[in-house]
């Protein structure tokens, strides 16, 4: 149901975010939480290898069958954003988006990350994140049992600015927006980021 689900969002605010992200990612790039692999289409020639993550087996299967479409080779491995099972300094670029919502981990799984890519490397992300205003974060995290329950471990509450920065990426490029309607169930991941994090050049381990 999850592509039905989300086809509006896609026609509408997502597609251009995808183009965006996906569609300029450079060199040997990392997908995680792929979903069911709806950036697999934006990926150009800049992109010179494209490896895919995905942890849920029946997000897998339809991933599997779009890479299959592509017209470039798309490698998917079913793993979680916490243990990635590749080595350090693999890739030049990382894409995240709306993943690092439900991870368990959000600290390992950004740990891991900084940790497959090269110093200098990208992580382009977007993900719906945590109300900056102190009312909006209450209703949040009063939602949020309910919220991961329906929505498959997603957390509306997680500021995931700040948890990109702890896990020591340095944040060039930060958008906010709210492109969805302030309405119920809307309104609890109405604020959304976009942006690209860099882990250092010095940065020899993470």
């Amino acid at each position: 149901m999850y592509d039905r689900m989300v086809s509006a969002a896609e026609k509408g605010f997502l597609g251009p975010v995808r183009e965006e992200l996906a569609g300029s990612a450079e060199g040997c790039v990392l997908e995680i939480g792929c979903g069911t692999g709806a950036n697999f289409s934006h990926y150009t020639e800049k992109a010179t290898e494209v490896v895919a993550t995905e942890p849920d087996p029946y997000m897998l299967q339809r991933a599997e069958k779009r890479a299959a479409q592509m017209d470039r080779p798309i490698a998917v491995h079913q793993a979680p954003a916490e243990e990635l099972p590749f080595p350090d300094a693999s890739f030049d670029t990382v894409v995240s988006t709306l993943v690092l919502c439900s991870v368990d981990d959000p600290a390992k799984a950004l740990s891991e990350v900084r940790r497959v890519l090269k110093p200098g490397g990208e992580l382009r992300f977007y993900e719906h994140v945590r109300y900056e205003s102190a009312f909006g974060g209450f209703w949040q995290d009063l939602v949020a049992p309910v919220w991961g329950w329906l929505g498959g471990g997603c957390h509306p509450n997680r500021d995931t600015a700040a948890s990109i920065r702890e896990a020591g990426f340095t944040i060039e490029k930060l958008e906010r927006s709210k492109p969805l309607p302030p309405i119920p169930p809307m309104v609890c991941s109405r604020p959304h980021i976009k942006g690209i994090a860099v882990r250092p050049a010095e940065d020899k381990a993470a």
